[in-house]
């Protein structure tokens, strides 16, 4: 097994480092706030770069006029908000590393500038500061901290769609765990390469490994890890046809999860689960629960426009217009992806309330979206239904596009009966 000593760090980039901020520039007007954040970003990681292992330390003269510089540039920024204050703190870390030797307060401020680039869906800089932390801090960061960059690394990558990045980067943050004895991280590298087996379509695949990954978290006590496991288990099932499979496993992880936000992430995806197989009652326990708990932006928005779905398939008018209203106050900042979901099931919720028009119309908007943003699953599927609406002969077709409701199995009547103490 390889020491930390000699784990892979990821080489210093070819081309201008950091390069990947001043594309800003080319995306808004220069003088727009975000690209003179994007500029004082290049600026801040390339003051970063003067800590590298890989390059001649720097004389005191040129560091100090490095940093007096950087800190005169992200200080002209402070009315600029978060991002502002991370580049700043970033700036005082590294002077503060550089006089002392000890990257102990950089480590955390890259980390969490890395994750703020992330939530903001700036999924390329946020590659670009967590290889920085890593190829910066290499054997003088913690193991502790070294394994969150590779975890974090390995999710971002995963999130572009650069699996065997993500595998990789994941693959690095096991080894540095196993290294250092931390079998939970151990354990969590695999929960990674597990979701990156999954979006890439490997579902018998990822539904061994999710199993496995169960059966070894719950005989070592990791809670948090069987959940995820559960909640993986339960999502891949259904994605395998196998929907009332899924159902226990996703009410289990919903049972596990501690965190009140990633709970009701999960009770969301059950409340999803459960009205595809035409148990719209149960789906909406769970997902009014989930509107009646949550505030997390996102999930709101995907409950709000799954409530919706449940009241055209009921074809209940009233219901559907009053969750369409308010799915719209989440959905007008959301991300591309619900977006394209919330405009594609009003457009099937007005095809089953007979107005056809407006039934195209949305589901056009739709389709501009999802080809707009190369969400290539949703153009195909949005495709088949616009074609459905032009053949009048489909018409009923499109607007009982719903299953019957299931023969329940005893799990299922189990989370059913859960579902309803739950609500009362």
């Amino acid at each position: 097994m390889r020491s930390l000593m000699t784990i892979e760090t990821p080489s210093r980039p070819a081309g201008l480092p950091h390069a990947v901020f001043l594309q800003r520039v080319a995306d808004e007007p220069a003088t727009s706030p975000d690209v003179r954040l994007g500029q004082g970003a290049f600026l801040t990681l390339r003051f970063v770069d003067l800590l590298s292992p890989d390059r001649e330390p720097p004389t005191p003269d040129v560091f100090r006029y490095q940093w007096a510089a950087t800190e005169r540039y992200c200080a002209e920024l402070a009315g600029e908000g978060t991002e502002a204050a991370h580049l700043s703190g970033i700036v005082r870390a590294t002077g503060e590393a550089h006089q002392t030797g000890d990257l102990h307060f950089l480590a955390p401020a890259l980390f969490a500038y890395g994750l703020y680039l992330e939530q903001e869906s700036h999924l390329e800089e946020a590659e670009d500061v967590l290889r920085t932390m890593v190829r910066v801090g290499q054997t003088r960061l913690r193991a502790s901290g070294m394994i969150s960059a590779w975890l974090r690394l390995g999710r971002v990558l995963r999130m572009q769609t650069d699996f065997d990045g993500a595998l990789e980067a994941y693959a690095q943050a096991g080894r540095l765990a196993s290294t250092a004895g931390d079998r939970q991280s151990v354990l969590l590298s695999r929960v990674g390469q597990c979701n990156v087996i999954h979006f890439r379509g490997n579902l018998a695949e990822g539904e061994a490994a999710w199993r496995a990954l169960l059966a070894d978290a719950t005989a070592e006590g990791f809670r948090t890890i069987q959940a995820q496991a559960e909640h993986g288990l339960g999502t891949t099932l259904d994605r395998r046809g196998q929907p009332q499979e899924g159902v226990p496993h996703l009410w289990r992880a919903y049972e596990l999860y501690e965190d009140e936000q990633t709970r009701l992430r999960a009770l969301g995806d059950l409340g999803t689960l459960l009205l595809s197989i035409g148990q719209v009652v149960d789906a909406e326990q769970a997902l009014n629960e989930v509107v009646r708990r949550g505030n997390a932006p996102d999930n709101l928005a995907n409950a709000k426009i799954e409530l919706m779905h449940c009241a055209s398939y009921r074809r209940d008018r009233v219901s559907f217009e009053r969750w369409r209203e308010r799915a719209l106050d989440h959905c007008v900042q959301s991300s591309p992806n619900i977006r394209t979901d919330y405009h594609l099931k009003m457009g099937v919720g007005f095809a089953r309330f007979e107005n056809y028009g407006r039934a195209e119309q949305e589901l056009r908007r739709a389709l501009d979206i999802a080809t707009t943003h190369d969400l290539h699953e949703f153009v195909f599927r949005i495709e088949r239904l616009i074609d459905k609406l032009r053949d009048c002969a489909s018409h009923h077709e499109l607007a009982g596009a719903a299953p019957e409701p299931v023969n329940p199995t005893k799990a299922l009547r189990e989370v059913s009966a859960s579902l309803a103490a739950l609500g009362d």
